[in-house]
């Protein structure tokens, strides 16, 4: 747990300014038929310049327990870079510090077995009160922050900062300057636990969207736990449904699943793939016997 918990608290300095630029692209070799060849395509899906990410959406609010552990180990099957993930980690809204304790223990415990970086931002259930802010203060460090990777800047927002459903005129001015000193950043992408778009008081949300106004950008938020996908001003925005917390499970038609979603960072933007948790499956999954 300890290690999962250094990992959350030094992320940003790991992995500020790292990139992709010295992973070398494969090369294909096969040989030169004179007639024809027994494949169809020339172009590689192996850019250097792409890389392969995971975004979770929220464990709590109505945890149902195993799912967020057991889609910990289905990432590990799949191998991206890292994962992002968009709050709600405990169930939070209490002052009782040894129950406090308990459900944080209980996250990094499910955390320790992934098996590449996971980047942590606050939900509502994980900072709705001034004990509870300090003590993910102490465990994370910080409530927002940003890092680069790929020459893609990351913003991890918090919608708490408080009061709730609230984004501080200092947090504003931070992302201000994380905007600026990476003008040249090819994508942004930009996570938050509320889809503050969506709320008739923006709450200071208004202003981190005038700061974006210009750059290629995509918004990702979770909260509501049901899927949604809309295009605002020309920029797609996503709510993300559920992993593992409350939901009716009506199905991928309703937006009511427990789910990942699979990024591929191209330098046309983000292409995304929603994996059904439970279709995620080992190499031993079917009954062996004859």
């Amino acid at each position: 747990m300890k290690n999962i918990r250094l990992l959350c608290l030094g992320m940003v300095l790991m992995l500020a300014g790292c990139h992709t630029a010295g992973r070398s692209l494969h090369q294909f070799k096969a040989p030169a038929y004179r007639i024809a060849k027994p494949w169809r395509g020339e172009r590689f899906a192996n850019d250097k310049k792409s890389f392969q990410f995971v975004i979770i959406a929220d464990r709590t609010g109505g945890n149902r327990p195993g799912v967020f552990e057991e889609t910990i180990h289905k990432i590990n099957r799949l191998q991206p870079e890292f994962v992002l993930s968009v709050g709600d980690y405990i169930e939070g809204k209490t002052e009782d510090d040894s129950v406090l304790r308990a459900e944080w223990e209980d996250f990094f415990k499910a955390i320790e077995p992934l098996q590449m970086p996971f980047f942590c931002l606050p939900g509502n259930h994980d900072i709705s009160n001034p004990f509870m802010r300090q003590a993910y203060i102490d465990r994370m460090g910080m409530t927002y922050y940003h890092f680069v990777y790929g020459n893609v800047l990351f913003l991890c927002l918090n919608t708490e900062d408080p009061p709730p459903t609230h984004i501080s005129e200092a947090q504003i001015q931070y992302m201000e300057k994380a905007l600026r000193d990476n003008q040249k950043a090819s994508w942004t992408m930009v996570l938050l636990h509320k889809p503050m778009w969506k709320y008739k008081d923006t709450a200071g949300y208004d202003k981190i969207e005038a700061l974006l106004a210009g750059r290629r950008h995509t918004v990702i938020a979770a909260h509501e736990h049901r899927y949604q996908k809309e295009t605002r001003r020309g920029v797609d925005h996503y709510v993300l449904a559920t992993t593992g917390g409350s939901s009716a499970l009506r199905g991928a038609a309703f937006g009511e699943l427990d789910h990942i979603v699979w990024v591929t960072m191209t330098e046309q933007g983000p292409v995304l793939a929603n994996l059904a948790v439970e279709g995620i499956y080992g190499d031993h999954f079917a009954d062996q016997t004859p």
